[in-house]
């Protein structure tokens, strides 16, 4: 399906410029000028079988970028700086209203800005409106599938403001090899990449992420402990949950045991701050551990659970919860209790449930 499931811009294909980098058609006498310069890099991340391509079928490829734009399938332009072609870029249509942009840069004109200065000419273009005086191709999103091991090329995507949405595990070859490839896409409402704005949301998506939980340590008279028997796993644990974006993991703890048990609780201090190994399957964690405390008369006349989440409720003393908990729970417990034995008020930075040693 063509672009906009009609036509690229009517008329030849325009000739884009940034500076000194010209973004223009292919044309046949490209095709021997430019196929001494492929390397070894461009073939491996473009899985070429040959490292500098048969000269009939480089010159059939220049040819077919001609016929691509023809049917709107695809816009394909040759870089050229300061009179020499240093590369290719290229969209090709994904969807309607949504393009997915390649680009490649010869060796010997490689580390000079070259690649991020035309994919953000291209985007400019991309984005433009078909009715505009110079017109674009109107898209509201472009994006980009990049091996994660090509560095260059994923700092290309980022510096052109394409943000990281995700990785597609397994989804392509390289000779025999099965590799992931990372998602990186950029709207046209996004902000432009040079920025504060633009450069603090780029990085935002690549930067790593950590799983956040809240969860409350309810105490009654007898000081025993509230713990959850769960309806998806076999240990008991304490109640609370996942903290959702933008929300604090004390808001969490609250909403938790209201969304699960139907009760209303306050917090009333930080317990604990306890990192998490991977584990079972999930990757690592930080645990907020609040201590809080119930609001109006006994939990067992009022309690009404979510019976997809939570079996049952049971009070539990110190001593036998590690019977009914996983073994981090089990740690953190212990810890919890060993400080406030000595009497520390203060809240526990915890390693897997243990305080952290001094030093390490």
């Amino acid at each position: 399906m063509p672009f906009d499931a009609v036509t690229l811009p009517p008329g030849e294909q325009p000739t884009l410029v940034d500076g000194e980098l010209v973004l223009r058609p292919w044309r046949a006498e490209d095709a021997d000028a430019t196929r001494p310069l492929h390397d070894a890099v461009m073939a491996r991340w473009f899985d070429s079988l040959a490292v500098v391509p048969d000269r009939d079928d480089h010159l059939a490829w220049v040819e077919r970028t001609h016929a691509e734009w023809r049917d709107g399938s695809k816009a394909t332009f040759v870089l050229q700086w300061r009179g020499e072609a240093v590369g290719s870029v290229d969209v090709r249509h994904r969807s309607p209203g949504v393009g997915a942009l390649s680009w490649a840069v010869f060796a010997p004109y490689r580390g000079r800005g070259l690649s991020s200065t035309a994919v953000r000419r291209l985007v400019r273009w991309c984005f433009t409106a078909v009715d505009a005086p110079e017109p674009g191709l109107g898209l509201r999103r472009v994006e980009a599938e990049v091996n994660p091991l090509n560095r260059s090329s994923m700092n290309t995507a980022l510096r052109s403001g394409l943000r990281r949405e995700g990785v597609l595990r397994g989804n392509t070859l390289l000779g025999d090899e099965v590799h992931d490839t990372v998602l990186l896409g950029r709207l046209a409402t996004d902000p432009e990449p040079g920025t504060r704005e633009g450069f603090t949301a780029m990085l935002d998506s690549q930067l790593p992420t950590k799983r956040v939980i809240g969860q409350g340590l309810v105490r009654n008279g007898a000081g025993e402990l509230l713990l959850c028997e769960l309806a998806y796993k076999r240990e008991w644990d304490l109640p609370g949950g996942v903290v959702d974006p933008g929300e604090s993991p004390a808001t969490c703890v609250v909403r938790e045991i209201r969304e699960e048990l139907a009760l209303d609780v306050s917090v009333t201090r930080l317990l604990a701050v306890n990192w998490l190994k991977p584990w079972l399957g999930w990757g690592d964690a930080v645990l907020f551990v609040f201590e809080v405390a119930l609001v109006g008369d006994d939990l067992t006349d009022r309690a009404a659970l979510l019976e997809r989440e939570v079996r049952a409720l049971h009070w539990v003393s110190p001593t036998d919860a590690p019977e009914h908990v996983a073994p981090y729970n089990a740690r953190m417990l212990a810890s919890l209790g060993a400080a406030e034995a000595a009497g520390d008020t203060g809240t526990l930075v915890l390693e897997d449930g243990l305080p952290r040693r001094e030093g390490a």
